[in-house]
């Protein structure tokens, strides 16, 4: 195994604030211990009429008179004024001799004349009473440096701590820390998985993406089964999929299974503000990349460097971001050579990414990371319900099938939702509800038991509810219901839960079916009350994507004919592919697809008011209705297929230590 690589700590600006504050301490201190008591001018001629001082020197350039009284009269001089001079004491200073007081002189020929007039007094008084007076110049060479050096290094500091700021430095590490090493790779390093415990047995569901990747890696692993039939590695391969599906996790288990380096790091970590700083990272991050090849660099996020360049008028050919991606190509597949470097890249957003990058030679492989299925769900399951305590007896083919649409994530997030759930019941274990209510949680919000409503809102809630039950169970192609509640929920007041079918194709029946169904609710508000609300916002938002999706994307419109208006990359947000003639007539159809399905509701609901009576009426009572309340009204759809023998957890199995 090999030694991991020493990490570079940097200097820490912090010990010049140190080192500063040390010597201002130091400094202040000795000029404190060598401080020496300041008197008056008059205090000065009361000891000098009494024969106390020994010698003066007077300071010119400032202005002031050091004073040193003979040393056998310390003691009278105290007894003159016991708290003026109570620190007074004989001293012999560091080298000499140091003055025992001082005082602020006035203008200096006046000074004079007071001194030749107070040397006269004391030589007419006797020989003891005159001391020497001396004129100097002096120079305080430390406060002087101090005051010059004080502003310089202040403004040095606030320069080093402004540049760690923006290089992103936080004491050192890789690619930050000061400003010389802001053009470093921000990359972390994994060696031979060291770091990471994620391996391919983590990754549940994702059984075609894991081939590719798990080829790849068994190339860096084992590169002579494959040249010997003189295939090349794929120089790249892009992850491409909705959020939460999986694509960061296939990368972590790259890093935890592959015996070379791994470098991992954001798109965004080549922004900065500084121009070139993108460019110089790429570069740095390649350098280091083929200095331990063979290894795998691994981006998240690509699109934040990858976006396709010239759509920015503003910037024009000057943008940084063009400047770091065109760094970005020349080293995946420039005019030198790359060899022994595998890139590895994730996006959700591969339509908005440079046509240049997704080339062949660049990103050979396009990996597709799809939502789950239900098999896979069930496998992702498996995985995250390792780490709780469950009941005896859950169904997880009930739980894969009730979470269609679901990414890897959102299952993650049910199962910890689920044990948050549990734990707030004071539980003892996790069972079903628990997860039904964690779906509900996510889907539909926060329970809000305690919102106002009248009596009449709650009236037409429940039969709005109830419209869309009886529709979606009369309609052969409706998702079959799971429940209905008229408890509020997140921002809606009412909801019904369905289970769609796992398809891949959808009908035209399937489809008006699933619009007439979302169209119960207002036809059974009109139908009892005889006005309608605005309830049936998302119901009606719902409609009309479905029409304008089925009349201008996927062609199931007889007077449009086969013909598809669909723009993956929305390029045609403010210029339509059509005339304004065609506009009219596929508003036309979709208004005449919309108001047919909603007369068909109508009609379904007027044929079984009694039913829907009885069915709103159960739910103002409970609240909440399921399925075997609309068999009890109903009886069973002819049309339901049998519900295949489900599948218990064993928890034992997944938890053995509980």
């Amino acid at each position: 195994m090999s030694e991991e690589p020493k990490k570079n700590k940097g200097f820490n600006a912090y010990w010049i604030y140190a080192i500063i504050a040390v010597l201002l301490i130091s400094f202040n201190l000795f000029q404190f211990s060598g401080r020496d008591l300041v008197i008056q001018e008059s205090d000065f001629y009361e000891l000098a009429e009494k024969g106390y001082i020994e010698k003066m020197i007077v300071i010119k350039n400032q202005e002031t008179a050091e004073v040193y009284l003979k040393q056998d009269k310390i003691d009278s001089v105290k007894l003159l004024d016991s708290t003026k001079y109570q620190h007074l004491q004989k001293k012999e200073g560091f080298g000499g001799r140091t003055p025992d007081a001082k005082f602020e002189t006035k203008d200096m020929e006046s000074f004079n004349d007071d001194m030749k007039d107070l040397k006269a007094k004391l030589e007419a008084k006797g020989k003891n009473y005159t001391f020497s007076i001396d004129y100097e110049n002096r120079t305080d060479w430390v406060s002087d440096i101090l005051g010059w050096l004080l502003f310089p290094v202040i403004l040095i500091i606030f320069w080093i701590v402004i540049m760690r700021r923006m290089s992103g430095g936080g004491g050192g590490g890789q690619g930050g820390g000061n400003i010389f090493s802001i053009g470093k790779s921000r990359a972390k390093v994994f060696e031979k998985g060291k770091g990471t415990n994620t391996t391919f047995k983590d990754v549940a569901g994702l059984q075609g993406a894991k081939e590719e990747i798990e080829e790849i890696v068994d190339f860096l692993k084992n590169p002579k089964k494959y040249t010997e039939l003189g295939a090349k590695i794929p120089k790249g391969a892009l992850l491409v999929g909705p959020p939460g599906t999986g694509k960061t996790l296939l990368a972590k288990a790259v890093a935890g299974e592959a015996k070379v380096p791994f470098f991992s790091l954001s798109g965004s970590d080549f922004v900065e503000m500084f121009v070139g700083v993108g460019a110089s990272r790429v570069r740095d991050l390649f350098r280091q990349a083929k200095e331990k090849a063979p290894s795998i660099i691994f981006i998240d996020e690509i699109d934040a460097i990858g976006r396709a360049r010239g759509k920015n008028v503003n910037m024009g050919s000057n943008d940084e971001r063009e400047n770091t991606l065109n760094q970005l190509l020349t080293e995946m597949d420039g005019f030198g050579t790359n060899s022994g470097v595998i890139i590895l890249a994730a996006t959700n957003r591969a339509d908005v990414l440079d046509s240049a990058l997704m080339r062949a030679g660049r990103f050979d492989r396009q990996i597709y990371v799809d939502m789950p299925d239900m098999n896979e769900r069930k496998e992702i399951f498996m995985v995250h319900l390792k780490p709780l305590k469950l009941a005896q007896g859950l169904d997880i083919d009930f739980l894969a099938r009730q979470t269609p649409g679901f990414s890897g994530a959102d299952i993650a997030n049910i199962c910890n939702e689920a044990a948050l759930i549990a734990a707030r019941k004071k539980k003892k274990s996790v069972d079903k509800q628990d997860f039904l209510d964690a779906v509900d949680r996510i889907v539909g919000g926060l329970e809000k038991k305690n919102k106002i409503i009248t009596p009449q809102e709650k009236k037409t809630i429940a039969f709005h509810e109830a419209g869309h039950a009886t529709t979606s169970w009369l309609l052969e192609h409706a998702s079959p219901l799971v429940k209905v509640t008229i408890v509020p929920r997140g921002r809606s007041l009412g909801a019904a839960w369905y289970l769609p079918e796992e398809r891949q194709i959808t009908t035209t029946e399937q489809l008006l079916d699933e619009m007439c169904s979302a169209l119960g609710g207002r036809a059974a508000e009109e139908i009892m009350f005889g006005k309608i609300s605005t309830g049936a916002l998302s119901d009606l938002e719902k409609v009309t994507k479905q029409a304008y999706a089925m009349v201008s994307i996927y062609g199931l419109s007889d007077k449009l004919g086969n013909i598809s208006y669909y723009d993956p990359q929305g390029q045609s947000a403010f210029m339509k592919p059509y005339s304004e003639e065609r506009a009219q007539l596929i508003d036309s159809e979709v208004t005449k697809m919309i108001e047919e399905q909603y007369q068909r509701a109508k009609k379904i609901l007027t044929e079984n008011k009694d039913k829907l009576t009885s069915l709103a009426e159960k739910l103002l009572e409970s609240e909440v209705i399921f399925k075997d309340d609309l068999i009890a009204i109903f009886g069973k759809r002819i049309w339901e297929k049998e519900e295949s023998k489900p599948e218990f957890v064993n928890p034992e199995d997944l938890n053995p230590i509980s």
